[in-house]
């Protein structure tokens, strides 16, 4: 569900995370809230200690270089392939209609919001579309992989396949890959040289450090040089530098982490199939799941102190987290015992 703000600006879009606004719609609802309606990592990375001038002095070329190495091969992205960061997948998601404007522009649905209320306030005709064939035909095309918030998986072949395609006519692909870090078999990151291809990573996903406001858009070094130059200097903080340089290397945690997720994944679309919900995708970050009364189910959660994602266009759709512990685990689970859906 969009509303406008103001004209010309960009439709503000629903999203999960606004404990604020749960508190105040549930103001009896037990605390601490419990908030199951973001696809974040609830095991954030561990903040290393920082030095006292990573606070106090402007980020220097070495921070941002450190920064590149480490994504690079956390990506998979070859020597090719420009890697810009900035202050999010989101940051990048607003600014690239500003940057590379197009007239028709096809997103392949349903999927996040963001991207086609960013496109449309730029003036672009916007369609959702179902195939990759579609998608070829627009000035740009969209699409989320894997999906949110069913899940859904591209084959990187086909991706690519379609990017050529653009490629050759001046067009251009844009794959947000921001939930892509445990299933990385998955990107495309490798072939993000291509001219007709852009990648967006998200970094506080998968490293439950969302609040650092960290991304990264991999390209062609054309397309690259085009975004640093909009973006300027000192895009990313001196903190997100250090931080997501030594997170970014760290194959050992996100390995870890990956198996610990998929665990996780698994305990809870068992214990929602249980409680009647029919389970349609996700990844391991999140669950999309159906029931008749979802809209039920989720004010009854938020009764008792549980925020999930409902979907507006989707009425029968609810998408929950990974609980961060087993006190949250138990919560959830009586919860959902004792909640009379029908």
């Amino acid at each position: 569900m969009t509303a406008h703000s103001a004209i010309g600006a960009p439709p503000l879009v629903a999203h999960g995370g606004r404990l604020d606004a749960a508190r105040r719609l549930f103001p009896d609802a037990p605390q601490p809230w419990i908030d199951l309606s973001t696809g974040v990592n609830p095991r954030a990375y561990p903040l290393p200690p920082l030095a006292d001038e990573i606070f106090t002095r402007l980020p220097d070329d070495d921070a941002f270089a450190a920064l590149d190495s480490a994504a690079r091969r956390a990506y998979g992205a070859p020597s090719g392939v420009e890697i810009v960061a900035g202050g999010g997948a989101q940051a990048f998601i607003q600014l690239l209609p500003r940057v590379f404007p197009a007239q028709r522009v096809a997103i392949l649905g349903f999927t996040y919001a963001e991207h086609a209320a960013c496109w449309a306030a730029s003036g672009a005709q916007v369609d959702m579309v179902e195939t990759l064939d579609a998608l070829v035909d627009a000035d740009v095309g969209v699409i989320v992989n894997p999906n949110n918030p069913d899940g859904r998986v591209v084959e990187p072949r086909d991706i690519l396949s379609a990017a050529t395609q653009m490629s050759q006519r001046g067009r251009l692909l844009i794959v947000d890959e921001s939930f892509m870090d445990f299933t990385p078999e998955a990107s495309v990151a490798r072939f993000a040289q291509n001219d007709g291809l852009v990648v967006l990573r998200s970094f506080g996903k998968a490293y439950g450090l969302p609040g650092l406001r960290l991304g990264f858009a991999l390209c062609s070094r054309a397309r690259g040089a085009t975004l640093r130059a909009t973006l300027g200097p000192w895009a990313v903080s001196g903190p997100a530098l250090a931080i997501g340089a030594r997170a970014l290397a760290d194959q050992a945690w996100r390995t870890g982490a990956a198996r610990a997720c998929a665990g996780d994944a698994a305990r809870l679309d068992a214990l929602l199939t249980q409680a009647g919900f029919h389970i349609m995708g996700g990844t391991t970050l999140f669950r999309l799941a159906a029931n008749p009364q979802a809209s039920r189910w989720f004010a009854r959660l938020a009764a008792r102190g549980i925020l999930t994602r409902g979907f507006a266009d989707r009425p029968d759709w609810l998408r929950f987290g990974l609980p961060p512990n087993e006190s949250a685990w138990s919560r959830l689970a009586a919860a959902l015992e004792s909640v009379d859906g029908g």
